[in-house]
């Protein structure tokens, strides 16, 4: 069985708040920002080509939202490790893809290819409430890394995410029933232009208590690279195919909304090139393979269903659910987590590497997180 991620809750003002966050998990902080600088060590970026990549999108964050600068400052006190390596770990994703750019590499993440999405509507779940689920894939150091952050705002509205460690947010849900969670796609045009680092613009989603604004911010944001964006509320869900000055989008189908790492509308198909598939050729059939398996407990679908069809080993370890492996492309992958979110509940179930058996925690906007049965 493998033991939860760290809680950290969090509250008050921005930089308190940060601080609180560095001061509770600087360990798992510093590991995060120790594995992400060594990637650019790979690529051999050198300190000062580092700093200069990390110094615009330090702009573009506290341009699009000034207090998550204030919150990364407050990391950096809190936990000892730089300014610059708080933003480099919320801005992971395009500092790496850009680095190798201007080395003259593919733009590849490091462990590109990464998660399975998979939605149930109302009309189809068996207690007609909806089910946002999906796993989380990449680097299996990030077990070391990740954490369930809470943030409870001073304006009453509180989040909880799963986040690697000084981040900002990644998978979540906040007090209003907004949920949000994101994987990888990649096109030509990315990196063309620069951008609102991902887990910036995902917090400030987070933030909102419409969805109405949360799809305003995830779809015209402007963003370095692309991005695929479930976000739901009150039994409606819309998810957005993103690339860097444009978004496409995608509605459920027969009460299921499933998506891997590859573009599925046809309007973002006849506009962009698809660029992700050097090592995740197993998209074309994780997202099939999890809609079948949920088709098939019938017109009701329980949330047991959900969990069994993303712990699905089909073709493992190029499975729905992948244990630790090596990637095509020299990296190396896992499933590091399963989330399965009632937004009506305002309950979020996470279990840790999955592959090794699924073992769900329950987080809240109250009190400490508790085990499932």
């Amino acid at each position: 069985m493998q033991t939860p991620f760290p809680f950290v809750s969090i509250s008050g003002a921005p930089f308190e708040r940060g601080r609180q966050y560095g001061a509770a998990v600087p360990e798992r902080i510093a590991h995060s920002a120790r594995y992400y600088r060594g990637e650019l060590d790979k690529i051999g970026t050198d300190p000062a080509g580092q700093a200069a990549l990390i110094a615009e999108f330090a702009a573009q964050i506290e341009t699009f939202r000034p207090e998550h600068g204030e919150e990364m400052r407050g990391i950096a006190a809190g936990s000892g490790v730089s300014f610059d390596d708080v933003v480099l770990i919320n801005a992971r994703t395009e500092v790496i893809a850009k680095a190798r750019l201007l080395g003259r590499q593919a733009a590849i993440d490091p462990a590109e290819g990464e998660c399975t999405a998979a939605i149930v509507m109302p009309e189809r779940s068996a207690d007609g409430r909806m089910i946002h689920a999906h796993n989380w894939d990449w680097d299996p150091d990030a077990r070391d890394s990740t954490i369930v952050l809470r943030v409870q705002g001073e304006d009453g509205l509180s989040l909880v995410t799963l986040v690697e460690a000084g981040g900002l947010a990644r998978h979540g849900l906040n007090s209003a029933g907004l949920a949000l969670t994101g994987n990888y796609i990649s096109c030509d045009r990315d990196y063309t232009q620069s951008g609102v680092p991902l887990s910036s613009i995902r917090r400030a989603a987070l933030e909102q208590r419409h969805v109405a604004v949360a799809m305003q911010l995830l779809a015209a944001t402007p963003k370095a690279c692309s991005s695929n964006m479930i976000v739901s509320q009150d039994g409606w869900l819309m998810d957005f195919e993103c690339v860097p000055d444009e978004s496409f989008t995608l509605l459920p189908q027969n009460g299921l909304l499933t998506h891997s790492n590859h573009f599925i509308s046809e309007v973002a198909l006849g506009k962009v090139r698809e660029a992700g598939l050097r090592n995740a050729v197993d998209t074309y059939y994780r997202a099939w393979r999890v809609r079948e398996l949920l088709d098939a407990c019938g017109p009701r679908i329980s949330v047991a269903d959900v969990r069994r069809a993303l712990a699905d080993d089909w073709a493992t370890p190029y499975s729905v659910c992948r244990p630790p492996r090596g990637t095509l492309t020299g990296g190396r992958t896992a499933t590091v987590a399963t989330i399965i979110i009632d937004p009506v509940g305002l309950t979020m179930d996470i279990a840790a590497m999955p592959s090794f058996g699924q073992s769900f925690t329950r987080y809240t906007f109250e009190g400490e997180p508790q085990p499932v049965d």
